[in-house]
């Protein structure tokens, strides 16, 4: 049974000149699509990847889980409920509790005038709940000392402020946690420590995970289940492990190629070809066609539909 229900998802932003300079120039409107008509589905205690370049929509679509951003488009269903819809104030409520989300630099998302015990217990304090010793049981939870509570932000490494952003995205005891590349700003060995208590967690806990990531290392080793981005638009949609082993489009073969890889050290891997296309004026065909090795004039000019491949789903036109 899914948690997470995503359909028809689509963001935009205006970008537009103010009025007055686009009256002078005689510009219309302008608008960014960041997201576009993106469907995904994240069952219970199940762990949902999102991969691809900067500026494919991954964290613009995980603000509009948690409730940042309302969609232009589309819906979004977390254990039934719409996080936008206002008719229902309890439900919102309960919702807010359920989703919380670890950011990408532990540096910036932790307040640097407060202690860690204010930190963690904030969730719980919006809502009037009981704050008596939590902050130091979960900061031993998540593999710190509870005298750590009386400290400050900047007395702690890096990978222990992402551990104490984890202990308060557990304060309010979440079901789903949106995970916005919550270990690149770590060195390699203290992703790994921090990749497996978050691993940990979910066993423990029972906790959904939609975790996004430019890291094809670290998405392998976290996902049951993964969503390849480009321009907006999920491409290529595949359970790990078959994603990896037969990847069906050709810009999820061209990350794959490009990977770093420790068995091949000093191979030589040809560089990805073309720009990606401006999200302002978006090509009327497919995304990819103007860096694609395999792009045929329909390519061009036709949009390929989401289909599937076996136990892929892809939107390509020579997939197959």
């Amino acid at each position: 049974m899914s948690y997470v229900t995503v359909k028809d998802l689509s963001r935009r932003f205006d970008v537009s000149k103010p009025w007055l300079n686009r009256v002078i120039e005689r510009r219309k409107k302008a608008f960014l699509t960041a997201v576009d008509d993106v469907s995904f589905e994240i069952p219970e205690k199940g762990v949902y990847g999102l991969v691809g370049e900067s500026g494919s929509g991954k964290s613009t679509i995980g603000r509009m889980l948690v409730g940042l951003l309302p969609p232009s488009e589309g819906s979004v269903q977390i254990g039934g409920i719409d996080p936008f819809d206002q008719h229902d104030p309890d439900a919102q409520a309960h919702l807010r509790s359920d989703v919380q989300m670890i950011f990408q630099d532990p540096y910036a998302s932790l307040n640097p005038r407060w202690r860690v015990r204010d930190i963690i217990v904030e969730p719980v304090v919006a809502r009037g709940g009981e704050t008596r010793g939590l902050a130091e049981q979960l900061l031993e939870q998540v593999g710190l000392s509870a005298e750590d509570a009386a400290k400050f932000p900047h007395e702690f490494s890096g990978g222990q402020r992402q551990r104490i952003c984890i202990a308060r995205a557990l304060s309010s005891r979440p079901k789903l946690i949106v995970c916005d590349e919550p270990t690149s700003a770590l060195d390699v060995s203290v992703q790994a420590q921090v990749l497996n208590l978050m691993s940990d967690l979910r066993e423990e806990l029972g906790l959904t995970y939609l975790f996004i990531s430019h890291d094809l290392t670290v998405v392998r080793h976290m996902c049951d289940r993964i969503g390849v981005l480009y321009l907006g638009r999920i491409v290529e949609e595949a359970d790990s492990e078959q994603l990896f082993a037969a990847p069906k489009h050709p810009y999820t073969q061209m990350l794959l190629e490009v990977a770093p890889r420790i068995d091949e050290i000093g191979r030589e891997v040809p560089e990805p070809v073309g720009e990606i296309p401006d999200p302002i004026n978006r090509p009327p065909g497919c995304a990819y066609a103007q860096r694609c090795p395999i792009a045929q004039p329909i390519c061009s000019s036709q949009r390929p539909e989401f289909r599937k491949l076996g136990g892929t789903s892809v939107a390509c036109h020579f997939a197959d």
